[in-house]
Parts: C-alpha cells; sequence; structure tokens
C-alpha cells in the first residue's frame, strides 16, 4: 500500500477506534467488548504496516508502546509474562554503562589536555558550564517536586517486590559510597559514581604523563566510546521489544495510571524547559550584552536541526557558524563549542533531575532533598561526553536508578514518550552552548559587536576587479 493511502486510514481506522471504545467504555450504546476491540487491534495493524515502510525506531518505539498497552489491556495475565522482555533490555543497557561513562569521561578529561594552553578562557568556561547547570539541575528538582508526576503510580497496584526502599545511610556512608575500593567489583555491582570517580582520577593521571605514553591509551580510550557508541545504538534496536513487554506488563498489572502520569511528565519537562530559558538563559544574555535578535535569528537553523534530530551533534557544524556569523572568534568558538558538548548539557540535566525524581516518585520511595541532589549529581557527571547519542541519557538514568536501589520500571514509562522530550532537551542543549560560547567572548571582551560576516570569495573577487579596473 502506497504512503498516501495509508495515513488517511490510520487516521480512520484510530478515529473509529476511539470514538467505538468511548461508546462503550461509558455505555453510550450497547456493543458487544469485541467489536472496540477488533476496531482498536485494526488500528494498530495499520500503525505496523506505516513504520514498517517508516523503518524509524522512534516510530517503532511509540508503536510498540500503543500495542504493548493494548495487551496489557486485553490479555492482563498474559501481558505479565512479557517482562522477560522489558528485563532482557535492561539486562544489555546495563553492560553498556561502565566502559561507556569510562571512556567518554577520559577522553572529555585527557583529551583536553590543552586547558593549560587555553589558560584562563578555559577556567572562565568551566565555571560558566557548572553554574548554569546547577541552575538547570534546581529549575529540574523544584518542577517535578511541585508537579509531583511519578505521585500515585505505586498506589495503582504495583508490583510490591519491586518497590525498594531507600536506604538509610549516614554522612560518612555516603561519602565512602563514592570512591571505589576494587573497580571490577563497582562495574559489577553497577555502581555508576564510583566508576565516574575511577574514570576521572585515570584521567588526570593520563592528562599528567608524557605524550608519547598518553597518546596510544587515548587512542584506545577514543576507540572504546565510538564502539561503545555504535553497540548503544545495536542494543537500541531492541527497544520497541523492551518498551513493548515493560508498558504491557504495567498496564497489564496497574492500568493505564502510569501513562497518565508520564504525559504529566512530558508537560513538566517543556514548561520547566522554558522556565529556565526564561529565568536562565533570557537574563544571562541581558546581562553579557549579547545582541537578542541576531542570536535567535542565528541559531534558529541548529536548534530547528537538533529538536529533529534529537542530536546535538548533529547540529554542531551549523551551530559553529552562526556563532561565527554573529561576531564570535574562530578560536573561543572552536574551544567553548565542544567541550560544551561534555559539560554543558542544560536540557539533559535539566531533564535528568525530572526524571530520576519521577522514578523514586513512581515507587513510592521517599526520597530527601539532600538525597536527590546526591542522585542527579550522580547523574549529572555520568551523563558527560555523551550528548552526540539520541536515548543515551536514558542509558545512563536506568543504570544510575539500579545503583540508588530503585526499581527500573519506571524509566520503561518514561521510555515511552522518550523521543517526544528528547526532542526538547536538546534544542536547549544547543541553544545553552551558543550561548556559552558568546558569553565567554564577551568575557574575554574579545565579541565583535557590530560583526558583518565576511563576503564570500566571488563577490570579493568581483569587488577587487572592479577596484582595479577604476584605478
Amino acid at each position: 500500500m502506497k504512503f498516501s493511502r495509508i495515513v488517511p486510514l490510520i487516521l480512520i481506522l484510530s478515529l473509529v477506534a476511539i470514538v467505538l471504545t468511548v461508546l462503550s467504555a461509558y455505555n453510550m450504546v450497547a456493543l458487544p467488548l469485541a467489536v472496540p476491540r477488533i476496531a482498536r487491534w485494526l488500528a494498530l495493524a495499520a500503525l505496523v504496516v506505516y513504520g514498517y515502510q517508516r523503518r524509524s525506531l522512534t516510530f517503532w518505539i511509540v508503536v510498540s508502546m500503543f500495542v504493548g498497552a493494548e495487551i496489557g489491556n486485553d490479555y492482563p495475565v498474559f501481558a505479565q509474562s512479557l517482562k522477560v522482555l522489558s528485563d532482557v533490555f535492561l539486562r544489555l543497557v546495563k553492560t553498556i554503562i561502565a566502559p561507556l561513562v569510562f571512556a567518554t569521561l577520559v577522553v572529555g578529561i585527557a583529551g583536553h589536555a590543552d586547558l593549560k594552553q587555553v589558560g584562563k578562557m578555559g577556567i572562565k568556561a568551566l565555571v560558566y558550564f557548572e553554574v548554569v547547570t546547577t541552575f538547570a539541575l534546581f529549575i529540574g528538582l523544584a518542577a517535578i517536586n511541585l508537579s509531583k508526576a511519578g505521585v500515585g503510580i505505586s498506589q495503582a497496584g504495583a508490583d510490591t517486590s519491586e518497590k525498594l526502599q531507600a536506604v538509610e545511610q549516614s554522612t560518612s556512608d555516603i561519602i565512602l559510597h563514592i570512591f571505589p575500593e576494587n573497580i571490577a567489583k563497582s562495574v559489577a555491582e553497577g555502581q555508576v559514581l564510583q566508576v565516574v570517580v575511577f574514570a576521572i582520577i585515570f584521567a588526570i593521571g593520563l592528562a599528567m604523563v608524557h605524550g608519547k605514553h598518553r597518546r596510544p591509551m587515548l587512542e584506545v580510550m577514543e576507540s572504546l566510546s565510538e564502539v561503545m557508541f555504535k553497540f548503544t545504538n545495536v542494543v537500541m534496536i531492541f527497544a520497541p521489544l523492551g518498551v513493548g513487554g515493560a508498558l504491557a506488563y504495567t498496564v497489564g498489572k496497574m492500568g493505564f495510571a502510569p501513562l497518565f502520569n508520564a504525559f504529566q511528565l512530558l508537560l513538566t519537562l517543556y514548561v520547566a524547559l522554558i522556565a529556565f530559558i526564561l529565568l536562565v538563559l533570557v537574563p544571562i544574555a541581558f546581562i553579557a550584552r549579547i545582541p537578542i535578535k541576531r542570536f535567535v535569528q542565528a541559531i534558529a537553523e541548529p536548534v530547528s536541526i537538533a529538536f529533529a534530530t534529537t542530536s546535538s551533534e548533529a547540529a554542531l557544524p551549523r551551530a559553529m557558524e552562526a556563532m561565527e556569523s554573529i561576531g564570535v572568534p574562530r578560536r573561543i568558538v572552536a574551544f567553548v563549542m565542544p567541550t560544551g558538548y561534555s559539560f554543558n548539557l542544560d536540557g539533559t540535566t535539566l531533564y535528568l533531575s525530572l526524571a530520576a525524581v519521577f522514578v523514586a516518585q513512581a515507587a513510592g520511595v521517599e526520597l530527601s532533598f539532600g538525597q536527590q541532589l546526591v542522585m542527579v549529581f550522580t547523574l549529572m557527571l555520568t551523563s558527560k561526553g555523551v550528548a552526540g547519542v539520541p536515548r543515551a541519557s536514558l542509558v545512563i538514568l536506568l543504570a544510575t536508578v539500579a545503583s540508588f536501589n530503585l526499581p527500573s520500571w519506571p524509566v520503561f514509562i518514561i521510555l515511552g514518550i522518550d523521543a517526544l522530550m528528547d526532542m526538547a532537551r536538546t534544542a536547549v542543549n544547543v541553544i545553552g552552548n551558543c550561548l556559552a560560547t558568546a558569553v565567554v567572548a564577551r568575557w574575554e571582551g574579545e565579541f565583535v559587536d557590530n560583526y558583518v560576516a565576511e563576503p564570500i570569495d566571488d563577490l570579493a573577487e568581483e569587488d577587487s576587479a572592479l577596484a582595479q579596473h577604476t584605478h
């Protein structure tokens, strides 16, 4: 069936299924239960055919979400046996985290061993990154604690065997838990923060050794990080099965309540991101005297690319050109922008703070503000260097909540809407990094206020020829 024909068919079948389901659910019309069920399955079958033509992973995740929810609604006993699919996917994800975090952090720190050469600019950029991401963190925490998007899911009938309690720890216990005593043990037990600490110290040591010793190890780490990115892509192929199985189990066990909570989380994220832009980024732009109108016009294209592709790195070349076009010197753009992609993930930081507390709320685990800060601080560290990989933040989130003794099933609820969340947080990542380059340039006293882009070569040659002819 042609692409142009199947879309109207999907819309018609979906509308019919919705109408019949509503009429049956509210007893407006006496219908056999099989009628709305058949209508829903026909609409889903059309979606599957359309998905086969599209061959888009994001679309397949959405389709699997609907199919899983329908299986959970129609066949709740069978649906609970599909939890094995989500468990398999979760195990595959857990194999990614330690090598991915270790390699990306080592490359991010030791690969920037030239920070000594850039001196004050490097320090200023890092200070700016940490201050702004901290604002993002607190806005995210405030938003999720106000909306309480995850509250009520566990009361809907969650499996109490999965609902784990937060362990009470003293301050000394928390501090000791950060540092590894055996890196192999830390990896085996999924202690993400310990892997991060080991990676940071290892990277600092690597940056201190002579070039001939540093270079081979750095190349190995770069190769490992690239392989793990591809490994992540391979594992994410199984994401539709994991999502379908998880939602089938969740709906079969708890009904549709978790899906309403997921959309509440989505709304919370968008409101929080808008608040972050208005309350943090816009005032920073005014304080740094950045020309707002020119800045917005320049970043429109790279932000659109980031929003559509959900990958910050896809927008990187155009973002760098855009910043040069408004008067940021190339040497500042070349340093601040790539470094910001590892250390200045404003949208991702805000999302992770929301998602981590949502998981705790969904599990019915009460976290103090201090415990929330420790968890999100861990997520901030583990997310460094993975901005270019769609859904990599979800991998980080899964591993981190497991290391904090929280169940993983709420993360699969998030995965159903993760594509919509990823678009917004990635766009904010790009906006934040573009602003960071302009602010650092102003801080360095090198921002050119009335910068006019140089004419392209052809026009320049014509002007030169005309001048010579005139003289």
